[in-house]
């Protein structure tokens, strides 16, 4: 050390200079390195830092359950689909006359009966089945004696389908629909009402546009406006002459108790309104109006108009 010192004079002043700078730098990287480790385990004893840290941990587990959540509902999502079925079944019936001889499925859906029991009527009159008097109704298989009862006052059978004939001249008859009775102009028709049968005797409608009308009106619960009509292609201007509206047979969603596949089922509802509906009410409560909507970027104007036909806020 001794020998090493009294060399270091030997140097010249430049390079002693240089020297001791190289040193003073090395100290000071040391000393910096030390004070850095010393700060950084003092701030991770910092009680704010801590609180902070068990803050992001507590926010990316609840994100890991959203997302196991999400999972889950989506395995589930068939049993969510037979809630929405069993929540359509339950809405109330719509009950006006009909003749069980020549109903069709949409109309006997329309009177409260599962879809399941509409397709036994129908295989049941494909197969030379008649429905003779108002009592043979009451036979249909899984038919509860109450929803007979309120069923019986407005079953309609001519006196022609009470006659006993044949099953294959009754088919015969079925089938003859190449020139159907039509209405006389001033007849008026209800469109939330009319069966295919009474569709077809509007002149311009036969049994492709009758189906479609009726399928549609299914899907949408009822009609509000003739110009919807528009939206399975069907020129309603020629049609105006003949239709009225009743929009006290429009079938209601309850928005505060469906569920998100349910609205979603809805021709004028997509997944993510569905969402926004059902997520607000979770916040919220129960909705009173679709006002609060009018400012989210998932509905238009438009969207909100047709949809408020179609909910109820009970």
């Amino acid at each position: 050390m001794q020998k090493w010192f009294s060399e270091f004079f030997y140097y010249s002043r430049g390079e002693r200079r240089g020297i001791l700078v190289l040193l003073g730098a090395s100290l000071l990287l040391f000393l910096g390195g030390e004070m850095y480790v010393h700060l950084k385990s003092k701030q991770a004893d910092n009680p704010d830092d801590r609180l902070k840290q068990q803050q992001a941990i507590e926010e990316y587990r609840a994100f890991s359950a959203s997302i196991r959540k999400k999972e889950k509902e989506e395995k589930e999502n068939h049993k969510s689909r037979y809630a929405s079925w069993k929540e359509e079944d339950d809405v109330s019936p719509v009950l006006v006359p009909f003749n069980p001889n020549t109903a069709d499925s949409a109309t006997f859906r329309q009177l409260g009966l599962p879809a399941w029991m509409a397709r036994n009527i129908l295989r049941y009159r494909e197969k030379g089945g008649i429905f003779r008097r108002t009592e043979d109704f009451r036979k249909i298989y899984g038919l509860p004696e109450e929803q007979y009862t309120i069923l019986q006052p407005y079953i309609r059978i001519p006196a022609t389908d009470s006659t006993d004939y044949r099953p294959s001249l009754f088919l015969a008859e079925q089938r003859k629909d190449s020139l159907p009775l039509k209405y006389t102009p001033g007849t008026l028709v209800d469109l939330n009402r009319a069966d295919t049968t009474e569709l077809k005797k509007i002149p311009g409608i036969g049994s492709g546009i009758a189906r479609l009308i009726s399928g549609y009106r299914q899907q949408l619960g009822g009609f509000y406006h003739l110009s919807q009509l528009k939206e399975i292609n069907i020129d309603y201007l020629q049609l105006t002459d003949w239709f009225r509206i009743d929009t006290t047979a429009i079938r209601r969603i309850p928005v505060n108790r469906a569920s998100v596949d349910r609205l979603r089922h809805h021709p004028y509802l997509n997944f993510y309104q569905a969402k926004a509906l059902v997520e607000y009410r979770l916040k919220h409560g129960p909705l009173k109006s679709l006002k609060p909507f009018v400012l989210y970027e998932e509905f238009t104007r438009e969207d909100l108009e047709r949809i408020g036909h179609y909910l109820s806020f009970e």
